[in-house]
């Protein structure tokens, strides 16, 4: 049986600066998802947060996804 390989973006250098290239992309947009999270996160008050469940201390790991509830 014959398996072809999927995961392969490219040949040689082009492939690889595609790659690094998508990489860094998508490094940036989830630096940004978390900024503006952690914006967003932070003009709530104390009130609101805690009616979602949140303290101040969450923001930080919910922005970066290291806290899920």
């Amino acid at each position: 049986m014959a398996a072809i390989e999927t995961t392969h973006t490219g040949h040689g250098l082009v492939g690889r600066i595609g790659s690094v290239f998508a990489s860094v992309v998508g490094s940036v947009a989830a630096w940004n998802d978390a900024r503006k999270t952690r914006k967003a996160l932070s003009a709530l008050t104390d009130r609101e947060l805690d009616d979602i469940g949140l303290s101040r201390g969450d923001i930080d790991a919910i922005a970066t996804g290291r806290l899920t509830r």
